[in-house]
């Protein structure tokens, strides 16, 4: 089947890590900063990783010199557009797009502003491009709780207004998940949704704590969970989503190769998981490459991959009202393409 034509969502999607590589010349010209060339081939060999990475930390590098440029409102608000135009490109209905404010606050924006500028490209490219798009505000491992409780109180005030839930994001080996219960009880009290990184850079334990502790309704990657089973049990039994991301998945080690990664034994035993990109720069990918993936080492059938989609839109963060339009539409576009 022509994997273009398929309807889409993206629930884990972060904004810094899909900056086109022409919007970071355009950025560096106009604040004066020489770069090590101009052409797209030198920027992106900066901006992405080659084949895969030693670790997680090494892939995280990476975003370190797209950040320097992405600390004024009109850049955020510009590369928040550009990525809804990218998703339209892949045949995207649905963004969940995610961003640590407190990461692009080095000329003097309060988390407040950083949030409004991410939402308000957002809003502009659902606008222009019609993908749906929302903002999920990410609170950093690395960060005190007091930087990562003022995310979570901007994004209350975003709640509903574009900002669809929380993240805790950054190097899962160095901190582990229980010591941010106290942060994300910050967020269930405002009842903000949460999703976790987990069980991509460390083992089951952070994916079981992440539900029992800090309250996730959402994993981020989980391909760690089949090593342990109260873990897989506990989201099985509660049928927490997934947000995988095979290519992100690979390159950073998360699992050690094609034939080791789990998505199909997570997939044939029915837990809810979903397809995404990760970074669309960073991991040099798209929804169709993830797609293709997943064709070529795992034989998943139309059918399987409408199934991914649907569990994607299910997954979403969105009102109940919106989501069941959400899905008629999508199950429409399926009936098109003649996949039952």
């Amino acid at each position: 089947m022509d994997i273009t034509k398929l309807p889409k969502v993206d629930l884990h999607l972060h904004l810094d890590g899909s900056v086109k590589p022409e919007t970071i010349v355009d950025l560096a010209s106009e604040e004066g900063v020489e770069l090590p060339g101009a052409d797209k081939e030198t920027i992106s060999s900066l901006m992405q990783v080659k084949g895969e990475c030693a670790s997680l930390k090494e892939y995280l590098g990476k975003f370190l010199f797209v950040g320097r440029f992405l600390h004024t409102s009109y850049a955020l608000e510009r590369i928040a557009y550009e990525l809804v135009e990218q998703a339209s490109e892949q045949n995207c209905k649905y963004i969940e797009v995610r961003f640590g404010p407190q990461l692009h606050r080095g000329r003097g924006l309060s988390a407040e502003e950083v949030i409004h500028a991410v939402i308000e490209g957002l809003r502009r490219g659902e606008e222009a491009f019609g993908v749906k798009a929302r903002g999920i505000a990410a609170c950093l491992r690395s960060h005190s709780d007091a930087l990562n409780r003022e995310v979570i109180t901007a994004a209350s005030e975003y709640l509903g207004k574009g900002i669809v839930a929380v993240d805790l994001a950054g190097d899962e080996a160095s901190f582990p998940a229980e010591r941010f219960a106290d942060v994300f009880r910050h967020a269930r009290r405002r009842d903000i949704p949460i999703t976790i990184h987990a069980g991509e850079a460390a083992g089951p334990k952070n994916i079981y704590d992440a539900v029992t502790k800090l309250g996730a309704s959402r994993i981020g990657h989980g391909v760690r969970l089949q090593e342990d089973a109260d873990a897989y049990r506990l989201v099985r039994e509660r049928r927490i989503p997934l947000e995988m991301c095979p290519v992100s998945n690979i390159q950073t080690k998360a699992s050690p190769g094609w034939s080791a990664y789990p998505i199909r034994d997570y997939f044939d035993q029915e837990l809810m998981v979903t397809v995404n990109t990760d970074n669309l720069t960073v991991s040099d990918t798209n929804l169709g490459k993830e797609y293709a993936m997943l064709q070529e080492h795992f034989a998943f059938r139309p059918q399987e991959l409408k199934r991914l989609v649907l569990n994607g839109v299910d997954a979403a963060f969105l009102p109940d009202a919106e989501k069941k339009a959400l899905r008629a539409s999508m199950a429409s576009e399926f009936e098109r393409l003649g996949i039952a």
